[in-house]
């Protein structure tokens, strides 16, 4: 539960910006902002090499080899962060044409800035995932909450300085003004990435004692096998991470130039909308993953997965046809010129919904030890998501972006589920969760495309949707609590 609640309210913390954002700059610049982070996510996710995941897997499976776990999953990073920071700063200029949309001399020097500053959040996120999981193994979760909490406090801090203080300094000529004026510049998007770069490094600072607990002792034979569990979950979460972000970075190279940015930007903000359920989603395998594994050795481990998917899916399906219902006063956390692109929510929304799904089903292959089959899933989805964006993309933008995110995810959580009852069957009620998201998806339609997105129609569909749940698990909830 902390660690959900932390997620959530860090997460939330970052979502205020985006009002702030889609107000303070254009769709274009926004969109290059979009852009450069759908960037950093895969790179993230390359960087991570899946460590996180085997480090769990093997403090459980190899206990009295606990130190050597953490020393050879840090490590790896490290060693690839260092390289990759290397090559980063040495190939600066090559990587900032490749990213740019624009020739001009000004926005390349603008870009080249933007891609040295990404370069240094990675590296110093990257090393730190290990020290942030070890917080997790140790059974610290308020420390963890308070790092978390420090580094999206030191973020949005920094934004609203930059963005409110500052201009404000030097409108109203206070202490400090003709300094600040020398060198600020008013609704400069680097400063979104200057923020990020510092809010980074303090929570390495915050980070030092699990650092030092760091031995720089390699052990061989476990790496090997490490290594053996690692990539294919390396290759599943980069996929899982194309799925969600490569779309708009195809929008940016197969729009035409001059609405490029302009399209990825809307794209990028209604993204912003379907955040909610992401979070969900988030917090749930934060908790949920080290549990999984310490719990895999119980005998009645599948009948517990089997009762934690059937009411995870039931909180997907409220949260959906909720968020639907309310989607006249969620859209107002974006400027009214974003508005435009809310018809692709839907979408974006039941993708998330797939994909929390499939999370929960993928417990299968990681405690078989299976995890090439994650690879193969999730290879199954990258592709399907780059070879349809670029197909539709010219003709659609980003309507089918959110067609094709909604789409790989539904096909990815099917596959997956087919072969976990073949390979490590769990009794999952499929037909009460089947009744749960086709009610959901029917209710979500009557709400945004029947009733015009009306609050208080949505609303009553939403009520009566929770009065059908009360009726339908009353007596597997009273049957769960009175269970010794």
């Amino acid at each position: 539960m902390i660690y959900g609640i932390s997620t959530i309210f860090s997460r939330l913390f970052n979502f205020i910006l985006t009002p702030i954002y889609t107000r303070v700059y254009a769709e274009g610049v926004y969109g290059i902002f979009t852009k450069m982070f759908s960037y950093a996510s895969i790179i993230n996710a390359i960087l991570a090499f899946g460590m996180e995941t085997t480090f769990f897997r093997y403090l459980n499976k190899h206990e009295e080899k606990k130190q050597e776990v953490y020393n050879n999953s840090f490590l790896v990073i490290a060693f690839i962060s260092v390289l990759f920071l290397i090559t980063g700063l040495v190939f600066t200029d090559y990587f900032t044409r490749f990213t740019s949309s624009s020739d001009g001399l000004a926005n390349y020097n603008e870009q080249r800035k933007y891609v040295q500053y990404l370069i240094w959040i990675l590296f110093t996120d990257a090393i730190c995932v290990i020290p942030f999981a070890k917080l997790r193994a140790d059974g610290k979760p308020l420390k963890y909450s308070v790092v978390k909490f420090l580094n999206i406090g030191v973020f949005v801090g920094l934004n609203l300085i930059f963005i409110y203080v500052i201009p404000a300094i030097i409108k109203q000529n206070l202490v400090g003004a003709t300094w600040l004026a020398t060198w600020f510049k008013p609704n400069w998007i680097g400063y979104v990435f200057m923020a990020n770069l510092i809010a980074s490094i303090s929570t390495f600072i915050l980070l030092i004692p699990e650092f030092k607990q760091i031995q720089f002792k390699f052990d061989k034979e476990l790496f090997y096998k490490m290594l053996a569990y690692s990539w294919p979950i390396l290759v599943a979460n980069l996929s899982f991470i194309i799925n969600e972000n490569l779309d708009k970075i195809l929008l940016s190279k197969y729009l035409p130039a001059n609405i490029a940015d302009h399209e990825t930007g809307i794209y990028g903000a209604v993204c912003k909308l379907a955040i909610f359920i992401s979070i969900f989603n988030t917090a749930f395998r934060l908790g949920a993953e080290p549990f999984f594994f310490s719990h895999a050795k119980n005998e009645n481990a599948k009948a517990t997965y089997a009762n934690i998917l059937n009411y995870f899916v039931l909180a997907l399906a409220i949260l959906f046809v909720g968020l639907i219902a309310n989607i006249d006063l969620i859209k107002h956390f974006i400027a009214a010129k974003y508005w435009v692109g809310l018809p692709a929510v839907p979408f974006l929304l039941f993708g998330y919904v797939c994909l929390g799904i499939y999370m929960n089903l993928a417990v299968w292959y990681r405690l078989s030890d299976q995890t090439r089959y994650g690879l193969y899933i999730s290879l199954v989805g990258a592709i399907f998501t780059i070879v349809m964006n670029i197909v539709l993309i010219p003709k659609y933008s980003y309507m089918a972006s959110a067609w094709v995110s909604m789409m790989a995810y539904f096909i990815i959580m099917i596959i997956s589920y087919i072969l976990g009852q073949k390979f490590y069957p769990i009794p999952y009620n499929l037909k009460r969760m089947i009744a749960y998201l086709s009610t959901s998806l029917v209710l979500v339609y009557l709400s945004f495309y029947v009733f015009k997105q009306n609050i208080y129609i949505g609303n009553g569909l939403l009520a009566l949707f929770l009065v059908g749940i009360y009726f339908m698990e009353k007596d597997n909830v009273k049957r769960i609590l009175t269970t010794k």
